[in-house]
């Protein structure tokens, strides 16, 4: 494993991750409309999940000898409920980028592993709720 390399990476996920966990519970408690009032749990939901894995990777980072960031990405307050979802699934897009970005420098020795499927099973589950944005946003 490339540690350094795994440091940073991890820590560019992190700065995308710590927004993560902000734009949801912003989203979740501003959003306004009998529409958007039933996608308000699920993003509270979202927003612990978010908390969850930035709690993740700043372990790894740490038990890397790393200093995790408390940078935080560009978050921008978006009033309407539709274009709060639409910054949503782009953010998260490029989280994902972040996330899937991290497992190159991982190598293949068991510690290396762990870090891999940690981040693909972060990536699959920030993805069903990508999933879940993508329908919401979709009109019959």
């Amino acid at each position: 494993m490339d540690v350094q390399a795994q440091i940073e990476c991890l820590n560019a996920a992190l700065r995308l991750q710590h927004r993560s966990v902000l734009m949801y519970s912003v989203t979740a408690g501003s959003v306004i409309g009998l529409e958007y009032q039933a996608h308000a749990d699920k993003m509270r939901r979202h927003a612990a999940a978010e908390l969850e894995d930035a709690t993740r990777l700043v372990e790894k980072i740490t038990a890397l000898g790393g200093i995790p960031t408390t940078d935080v990405a560009e978050i921008e307050f978006k009033e309407d409920p539709a274009h709060a979802l639409d910054q949503l699934v782009d953010c998260e897009g490029e989280t994902l980028e972040a996330l899937q970005a991290a497992i190159e420098p991982t190598g293949r020795e068991a510690a290396s592993e762990a870090v891999e499927h940690r981040l693909e099973h972060m990536i699959m589950r920030k993805q069903e709720q990508v999933d879940y944005l993508l329908r919401a946003r979709r009109r019959p």
